[in-house]
């Protein structure tokens, strides 16, 4: 399986966005971009309209953790929606199942939550499921394996993924039990806030 091994906090300075919490002490301390020196400043001239459309979709794209092909196979599933494209691109994101195990506070970022779930520790309706990108639907509903309860991860889950400050509400989450439940579709609001989601849909749209 392809995967991107770029500096997660290489990636966060191109963008001026920290990608992985990990990723915040890494901007203050280097508020450049990667190759410019000390006397560097941080990107933040309006450039072209492309390059402006191309940096937010570079940025959602590795928000979220997807390839290439990947991303621009969703925005073209995205555009044949009868909804707004960059809605629906939001929606598809969101109901990723690495994205899900994240939101529900099962892991620190969606790079530990998509490990999470390729090393087969959750179970999708009762049957063990190892691929991330797996879409989630109202109904669905994502168990630990009671193998995976007595691992050290999960023995000691409060401290390596608190409980996060916000739960979407489209999931229903049992801490205690290791269970997520899809209630409902996410809406706009439940992705994140400051993302430009007409700039990608005017970047494909060239």
């Amino acid at each position: 399986m392809a995967r991107n091994l770029q500096s997660v906090v290489k990636m966060s300075r191109r963008e001026g966005y920290a990608l992985h919490p990990k990723a915040h002490k890494g901007l203050v301390k280097h508020n450049v971009l990667p190759g410019y020196n000390s006397n560097g400043r941080l990107h933040t001239g309006k450039g072209s309209q492309y390059s402006i459309q191309l940096r937010e979709k570079q940025k959602v794209k590795r928000i979220y953790g997807l390839l290439e092909k990947q991303f621009s196979n969703l925005m073209k599933e995205a555009s044949k929606s009868k909804a707004n494209s960059g809605v629906a691109l939001l929606e598809l994101l969101e109901r990723r199942l690495d994205n899900s195990v994240y939101r529900s506070g099962f892991a620190s970022s969606r790079k530990a939550a998509r490990q999470l779930v390729s090393h087969g520790h959750f179970l999708l309706n009762g049957r063990r499921v190892d691929i991330p990108s797996i879409r989630l639907k109202v109904g669905d509903k994502l168990t630990l394996r009671d193998k995976s309860k007595k691992s050290s991860y999960f023995l000691h889950i409060d401290d390596l993924s608190p409980v996060p400050s916000e739960i979407p509400d489209w999931l229903k989450i049992n801490r205690k039990k290791f269970e997520i439940e899809v209630s409902s579709l996410p809406l706009r609001d439940n992705a994140e806030v400051d993302i430009n989601e007409q700039l990608i849909v005017e970047y494909y749209s060239r």
